[in-house]
């Protein structure tokens, strides 16, 4: 999946100048614990949260996440957006919360084994 099928998948608006590109997503991280994202061990993942604070880009530079979005309609303060363009991390915003987010990109195939 590409940054522009999770960005049409979640309805989201997209708060920083990269992200309409075709970016791989091959699974996501759902979290509010910065501590449970570090222990998140799979690479080309998306972060979905409802936590906003600049350490979130922090974490989110150091296992290289490909994309957050922060969840339940919460936009985040220019310093986060200033973080993440810096650290080269497209941010999302979707009014669905963080369940129901995960669900829909568990649903579109995101982070799904093909059998074949």
């Amino acid at each position: 999946m590409t940054l522009l099928e999770v960005k049409k998948v979640l309805n989201a608006t997209c708060v920083t100048q990269h992200c309409l590109d075709a970016r791989v997503v091959e699974t996501a991280c759902g979290a509010d614990l910065m501590s449970d994202v570090l222990s998140h061990d799979k690479e080309k993942a998306v972060l979905l949260t409802g936590l906003i604070h600049p350490q979130v880009i922090r974490t989110a530079s150091m296992i290289d996440i490909v994309c957050v979005v922060f969840v339940r309609d919460k936009i985040p303060g220019q310093d986060i957006i200033d973080l993440a363009e810096i650290n080269n991390i497209p941010v999302l915003c979707t009014k669905y919360p963080l369940y129901e987010s995960c669900g829909l990109l568990y649903k579109a195939g995101l982070g799904v084994i093909s059998s074949e």
